[in-house]
């Protein structure tokens, strides 16, 4: 339902190839999820970089996407949009989505410069102390999955306490946390398998629960690039072993 009191908001985001569908780009992607779960309506303009529209030189010169107007604010910068649209979006009308878990906001957050090392790398020496940076940070993100919260934990069970079952960062909704770690692993995911053939472990087995409840979720699944996108995104940036 449109509220006739709602200013009206557009995100801009980075065009793929075909310059219409989404590209790749985890700003962008970070963004469409929370504004898809403030429930908030909305328009999602995608941006061709090659032939940039006349009208972004008039809303935001310079810029890159994502960026935001809403109503006539124009708003450029990921994390003030994002902390500018849970004051502004927020209860009792729209969800708060900050984690109550300050380590849920960091969960995983030395993934994507491991990840990032791994590809960029020629040199067939540092081949598998590189992967070995990766797969250990990939072990501290399904460490702290596996690991129950505060509010898991019964504190009158006499029991040893189990692993978590929680699907997301923060427990079971997913969170401000969440849309900013998915996108960057679904990348990881990705650009791992095409050029290096390297999957995420199956023994992982908290952060493949974490990865596949993200994916049944619409927020998440219908915000992701096609894999092509992301593979044409890093076909100069992951070097070949020399």
């Amino acid at each position: 339902m449109s509220d006739a009191n709602q200013p009206k908001v557009e995100l801009f985001v980075k065009a793929g190839s075909d310059g219409q569908s989404i590209g790749n780009c985890p700003f962008s992607q970070r963004l469409f999820m929370v504004l898809w779960l403030k429930g908030v309506t909305f328009d999602v303009t995608t941006v061709d970089m090659k032939r940039k529209l006349d009208v972004l030189k008039d809303l935001a010169p310079g810029t890159q996407p994502p960026f935001l107007l809403y109503g006539s604010e124009v708003k450029t910068d990921t994390n003030k949009i994002e902390e500018f649209l849970e004051e502004n979006l927020c209860p009792p009308k729209y969800p708060c989505l900050a984690a109550r878990n300050p380590e849920a906001n960091t969960a995983g957050m030395d993934v994507f410069s491991k990840f990032s090392a791994y590809v960029k790398n020629s040199n067939p020496q540092n081949h598998d102390n590189l992967e070995k940076g990766l797969l250990k940070a990939l072990k501290k993100l399904d460490d702290f999955l596996g690991t129950q919260l505060p509010d898991e934990i019964d504190q009158n069970s006499a029991d040893e306490v189990a692993p978590s079952s929680r699907p997301f960062l923060d427990g079971h909704q997913l969170t401000l946390a969440d849309c900013n770690l998915l996108p960057k692993l679904h990348i990881v995911k990705v650009v791992c398998l095409k050029y290096r053939g390297f999957s995420i472990p199956s023994s992982l087995t908290h952060l493949w629960r974490y990865l596949n409840a993200a994916y049944a979720r619409e927020e998440f699944a219908s915000t992701c690039p096609i894999d092509e996108e992301i593979h044409m995104a890093y076909a100069l940036v992951a070097k070949a072993l020399q």
